[in-house]
């Protein structure tokens, strides 16, 4: 069963309006096709940028050896999770 279709309306300059319809065109699309599949790739896009995380390979290796073969906390780390554990519970 498909999923509800809803409205999306916007108001564009003529001249936009121009270039979508000539871009559909070149595509052999009507204008609301077009248009859904430019908005859908444009958002796409935003949220993959917001919340992947792009590593080189160089990255990536330091990434899974720190997974693998964590170094034991430092002195100053356990010392700040102590902190941190304080005023966490006090917060509660």
């Amino acid at each position: 069963m498909p999923s509800k279709m809803h409205r999306l309306e916007a108001r564009v300059t003529k001249d936009l309006k121009v270039l979508l319809q000539r871009a559909a065109n070149i595509e052999g699309r009507r204008v609301t096709d077009f248009v859904v599949n430019a908005v859908r790739e444009a958002a796409t896009r935003t949220v993959e940028r917001a919340e992947v995380i792009r590593l080189s390979a160089r990255d990536q290796r330091m990434f899974a050896e720190g997974l693998l073969q964590p170094y034991a906390p430092s002195r100053r780390l356990r010392q700040a999770a102590t902190r941190y554990k304080k005023i966490a519970t006090v917060a509660k």
